[in-house]
């Protein structure tokens, strides 16, 4: 369409102008929808043009329906133009770039790229040229790009602002993207009003007779490419003509009819190039030229493009074949027979010998029947995809295959490949309808143990919990016999981890311990420590640790292996040693980005920091797991993120930020009957509770973990859970309740030595003895060692120096309550801090407030971002550890300076205070 084409525009217009002008200072997003042919590509190309001469660095690419199957195509044809800055890029991120481009030189042992360290590459690629000048993307038909690139362009979206980088996207009305979500701005041009109808009308055809005029007029519909198209067309269809302006038929498909009608008066030669370029995913010239002059057994040249009215349909240029819109391509493919159309794409799989990718699908799709040759080039081509970080690419090829493959064995393998793709995707109910493709057919014990493991990732309804346990064990010991260790033991973590979420009983938990003991791997395998610690926390939780400790001094382990053994750790109550393994493991996946995994290891962190109080990681660690928890469409995660937020938000005495985010867990961590999400709930419910002093809710609410009867009941939490519970228990009843879970907990926990719950359990008798007996336990309780646990000691003194003075013993509870005060002060506790300061002053001692410390001032992020620059990183390292762009990481700096009352970075060390 021409600019004469924006007429009646204006409001658009502006909107679009805004953006390009306002690139130098911040970044923005706009998403142009609407109807086939209602200017969309008039506006995208006009505001391009603008924002070129503007001094804007305009990248450009156009969404082919034909090129969804090709993984990054529309990423690379977007950046295509800066890839020379590719070096200028870290390593990994330029590796990760390249390889998904298929411009790498690739190592049969290299991983394949994770598609974050690909995002991040783009972003960072767009930097650099950012930094010369503005840089607008420009993307037409996007909900035709491939998928890997519509999903890079959302994580473009997320963190658009502080670079001037622009993002104007074209989406056909009713065409879902993945970009949906994000709720960006939109544009809808709709139809012309009558009167910009008529002037676009007369501008085009300013000698139409009246009759054809006003049929025109009603047929478009104030559509501006109706009204350029349809002039002609009724033209030359005479009495067949009303079809093109009845109101009955949908106007894409009139408009679709109008660009057919064009076709009939061509040459056989040129009709038979256009069937090639329409049914191509490049357009190349040459390409389409070849794969014409086969289908039509005799030379086609370029002159084909020129004969009769093609001109008006494609356009040759920089050696493409371009379509004039998207409608005529489609017009050209619907006008084909379904044996032409399987015939050009049996032209072009021929011409293209050697580009494995492309010629796979052109044979697929040239194929009438079942072709194991056919698919077996698809499941070639899955591989490939996946090796350059395109799952929902390589999950399309192999169910492509699925439809083309003859042999049973090939089946069942490309169901199980198609089951872990979608899964990979988040895609579960595909995955499930695939697994139940694969339930009937025969296979060996490895593959029936990969099916087992995929059925497990998509049940996780505890209600099935015993049935699927004797599968899981069943299948792990067919495994073993069968002589697949590693599929077994995998076979018994899953089982192990339905054992911690809710207890089967004493015997099946036993089983499946002497079950991964018996396997022939190392004692200080991570996945074996992880069997231990989730199927007998209490029972083989020294063991454990004894082997955590081992690790700890020996490494060796690699970054999977970190993240178990720090779960291991959190499932054993061991969270002193948890800390180094979650730490080590999210260092090492945030370089290789894989986020998904750093967001499932940052949840675990954020619950070993809360139950520390360690606020310097955990607060960062917390914001970082909410974010890309909720980027990485990750439910289960998310809530456990939101339960850690508001456990430290309890702590710290923020009880509406408290509330607000354990009442968001709830919600969606209901949805699953899951008991050790409930009893997370309930405890953190009790702990708000209990820093609001509302010491029955509390009860009520930790009551729930240690009642058998409850949804919430979980008998390895209630270690964790019984120090809210002592302190929440202060009417006799609740006393008495409290006294007998705790000599039941006892009795459960008597094998385990974790320094942890035995300070819990401490803490517990000291808080709930009779006063005969709470002098001792207070001194046995804080004899224990209580370093790495901070906060559990601030408060265990707190509850010593209140007895002491409600037994009046005033000068002696003076110390342990001027020592919980400073502890609880330096920790930011601050609910605690004040009842230790009221307890001080009616012990007789007075004191001044302390002032908040400077990480009290920032948002989670930006505290994040402050210890980082406090170590000396730059911007960039910054960026490049956080999934931020360095411009980002600039502007919340320079937020941060004026907060803490300092000016420049090397201050940030003394004002945070040293890192602990």
């Amino acid at each position: 369409m021409s600019v004469d084409g924006l007429i009646g525009r204006a409001e658009e217009l502006k909107a679009l102008d805004a953006l390009v002008d306002g690139l130098p200072r911040q970044g923005a997003a706009l998403v142009v929808r609407g109807t086939p042919g209602i200017g969309k590509s008039a506006l995208l190309a006009r505001t391009a043009h603008r924002a070129s001469g503007a001094g804007c660095t305009v990248l450009r690419a156009s969404g082919v329906e034909t090129e969804t199957h090709l993984p990054f195509a529309g990423l690379h044809q977007l950046t295509r133009t800066v890839l020379d800055r590719v070096s200028a890029l870290p390593p990994a991120q330029a590796q990760a770039l390249l390889a998904a481009f298929g411009m790498g030189k690739p190592s049969p042992a290299a991983p394949a790229p994770q598609f974050f360290l690909i995002a991040l590459a783009t972003l960072s690629l767009l930097g650099e040229a950012a930094a010369d000048r503005p840089v607008l993307l420009v993307v037409d038909d996007a909900q035709w790009l491939d998928s890997p690139t519509l999903d890079v362009l959302a994580f473009l979206a997320r963190r658009l602002g502080a670079e001037p980088l622009g993002l104007l996207l074209g989406v056909r009305e009713e065409a879902p993207t993945p970009l949906d979500a994000l709720a960006l701005p939109e544009l809808r041009p709709g139809p012309l009003g009558p009167d910009d109808a008529e002037a676009l009308l007369d501008a085009a055809e300013p000698t139409l007779e009246p009759t054809l005029r006003r049929r025109v007029l009603e047929g478009a519909a104030g559509n501006p490419l109706a009204l350029l198209e349809l002039p002609d067309a009724l033209r030359r269809r005479g009495t067949a003509a009303d079809a093109l302006v009845s109101p009955a038929v949908p106007l894409t498909a009139r408009l679709e009819r109008a660009f057919a009608s064009r076709l009939a008066g061509l040459p056989p030669h040129t009709r038979s190039a256009l069937l090639i370029a329409a049914s191509d995913d490049e357009g190349a010239v040459d390409e389409v030229l070849a794969a014409a002059s086969r289908l039509a057994g005799t030379r086609i040249g370029p002159d084909a493009f020129e004969a009769g009215g093609a001109p008006a349909l494609v356009a040759v240029d920089d050696r493409r074949v371009r379509f004039a819109h998207p409608l005529v391509r489609a017009a050209v493919l619907h006008a084909a027979s379904p044996a032409e159309r399987r015939a050009a794409h049996a032209a072009l799989a021929a011409v293209l010998d050697g580009r494995g990718d492309r010629q796979a699908w052109h044979r697929a799709a040239a194929g009438g029947r079942r072709d194991e040759s056919a698919a077996l080039a698809l499941d070639r081509a899955a591989e490939r995809a996946g090796a350059r970080g395109a799952p929902a690419v390589a999950l399309a090829a192999v169910e492509r295959a699925l439809t083309l493959g003859e042999e049973t064995s090939a089946r069942g393998r490309r169901l199980l490949k198609a089951a872990e793709l979608a899964l990979e995707l988040g895609r579960t109910d595909r995955a499930a309808t695939l697994l139940q493709l694969a339930a009937p057919l025969e296979f060996d014990v490895p593959a029936r143990a990969r099916m087992v493991l995929l059925r497990e990732a998509l049940e996780t309804d505890v209600s099935t919990s015993v049935p699927r346990l004797r599968l899981l064990l069943a299948t792990a010991e067919a495994a073993a016999g069968a002589g697949e260790p590693e599929p077994a033991l995998r076979l018994l973590r899953a089982a192990a981890r339905r054992c911690w979420w809710s207890d089967p009983g004493r015997e099946l938990r036993e089983r499946v311990v002497a079950a991964a003991e018996r396997l022939p791997v190392p004692e200080l395998h991570p996945e074996l420590v992880y069997v231990l610690a989730a199927a007998a926390p209490l029972e083989r939780g020294t063991t454990v640790v004894e082997r955590l400790e081992r690790l700890e001094f020996r490494g060796g382990y690699d970054v999977i292996g970190a993240a178990t053994l720090g779960t291991a750790a959190t499932m054993a109550g061991a969270y002193d040693h948890a800390g180094g393994f979650l730490r080590h493991a999210a260092a090492g996946l945030r370089a290789q980005g894989r986020l998904g995994l750093l967001s499932q290891t940052l949840v675990s962190l954020s619950f070993t920091a809360a139950h520390i109080v360690d606020w310097e990681s955990g607060l960062p660690s917390v914001a970082e797991a909410l974010r890309l928890a909720e980027e990485c469409a990750l439910p289960r995660w998310l809530t456990g993120a939101r339960i850690a937020k508001a456990h430290f938000a309890a702590v710290l005495g923020d009880l509406e930020a408290a509330q607000t985010a354990i009442g968001e867990a709830e919600r969606q961590g209901l949805t699953v009957a899951n008991p050790s999400n409930l009893a997370f709930i309930q405890n953190t419910r009790g702990l708000i509770a209990l820093a609001a002093g509302r010491h029955a809710e509390a009860f009520a609410c930790v009551w729930r973990v240690f009642d058998p009867s409850d949804p919430a009941h979980h008998p390895y939490l209630q270690t964790v859970a019984i120090t809210t519970l002592a302190e929440a228990a202060v009417s006799e009843e609740h006393r008495a309740l409290a006294r007998e879970a705790l000599r039941r907990l006892d009795a459960a926990s008597a094998a385990t030595d974790v320094r942890m719950i035995r300070a819990n359990l401490a803490f517990a008798h000291a808080l709930l003895a009779d006063d005969e007996e709470a002098g001792e336990r207070f001194r046995s309780a804080l004899a224990l060692d209580l370093s790495r646990d901070p906060f559990t000691r601030a408060r265990l003194l707190l509850a010593q120096g209140a007895w002491l003075r409600r037994r009046r013993r005033v000068m002696e509870s003076r110390t342990p309550l001027r020592i919980a005060k400073e502890s609880l002060a330096a920790l930011g506790a601050q609910p605690w801090h004040e009842r230790a300061a009221q307890e001080l002053r009616s012990a007789g001692e007075g004191g001044a407030q302390a002032g908040p410390p400077g990480w009290d001032l920032l948002t989670p992020q930006e505290l994040q971002i402050a210890q980082l620059a406090a170590t000396g990183l730059s911007n960039r390292e910054i960026g490049q550890q956080l999934y931020l762009s360095p411009r980002t990481v600039g502007a919340h700096l320079y937020r941060i300076y004026p907060k803490l009352g300092i000016t420049s970075r090397g201050q940030l060390r003394e004002r945070l205070g040293p890192r602990g």
